[in-house]
């Protein structure tokens, strides 16, 4: 008796590169949306830091406004800021206005009221 090995025919590779490509395509868009969800959470979280801290600087100086640099350092309140999706947060903050960081992976702009 006589076996012959056969392999996959060509129908059958082309089944499976279309169903593979399915569900890629359908996974990506929500691998894209949850990495998004998270750069914004973790900006939010930067701008809260920064809240508080300019917070904790108003208190403990008398004044109203501050500078990035007031609060940020190895000695300050915070010892670095990490940027996510290249975002730009503000150079100065004054004492109950808004915090808005610009350019959240170069598109999205996200403000935080303390």
């Amino acid at each position: 008796m006589k076996t012959k090995n056969r392999g996959f025919t060509l129908v059958e590779i082309m089944i499976v590169v279309v169903i593979i490509g399915l569900l890629a395509s359908m996974a990506i868009p929500a691998f894209q949306k949850v990495r998004t969800n998270s750069q914004d959470k973790a900006v939010l979280n930067n701008a809260r830091q920064l809240s508080g801290a300019s917070d904790q600087y108003y208190l403990e100086n008398g004044v109203s406004t501050c500078g990035l640099s007031d609060l940020i350092g190895p000695t300050s309140y915070i010892k670095a800021l990490n940027t996510v999706a290249n975002e730009n947060y503000p150079t100065g903050f004054t004492q109950g206005v808004t915090i808005s960081i610009t350019s959240v992976a170069g598109t999205r702009t996200i403000t935080y009221s303390p």
